[in-house]
């Protein structure tokens, strides 16, 4: 059983290894190892809240651009709007301007047609009275032979001039 229980010395020994390599390892690697850790923790919560920032920040910024965007939509169905009416406006006033334009015309045209149809009256009316004093003056030339029914006829017209 001596294999198996360690004597004395051996665990005197032991003892002052593991306290001489727990001293250097405290004086030499503990330090750095925990500078090195700590420095990684404040990193992470450096990056920690560099995210939490930067998710807030995003945040805003969505909402801002969901508000933009419904602003936009509101702008864009007001212009719509708008246009729709001065659209209709405009159809409108053409319509009442044409309608006006149309009627003018109308109206010249009718008095237009007014003045060529007196116009082609009173031509008709010298063709009339031209024939009619051409066809007159060949009946009295034909029917007033004689010099007594010349003389008849110019009393009877002196007579009606007087009278009118």
């Amino acid at each position: 059983m001596e294999l198996v229980t360690p004597g004395i010395g051996l665990i005197f020994w032991q003892a002052v290894t593991f306290i001489l390599v727990l001293f250097i390892l405290s004086k030499f690697v503990w330090r750095p190892i925990m500078n090195a850790l700590r420095a990684r923790e404040a990193s992470i919560e450096d990056a920690i809240k560099a995210a939490d920032l930067a998710r807030d920040e995003m945040d805003r910024l969505i909402a801002d651009n969901e508000k933009l965007l419904a602003e936009a939509r509101l702008e864009r169905d007001h212009l719509i709007r708008e246009a729709t009416v001065i659209a209709t406006k405009i159809r409108e006033e053409a319509k009442e301007d044409v309608g006006k334009i149309t009627d003018k015309m109308i109206q010249d045209a009718k008095r237009t047609i007014e003045l060529e149809k007196h116009a082609v009256l009173s031509a008709i009316k010298n063709q009339v009275a031209e024939l009619s004093l051409t066809i007159s003056e060949k009946i009295l030339r034909k029917s007033l032979t004689g010099e007594h029914q010349h003389r008849n006829l110019i009393d009877e017209y002196l007579k009606d001039l007087k009278l009118n």
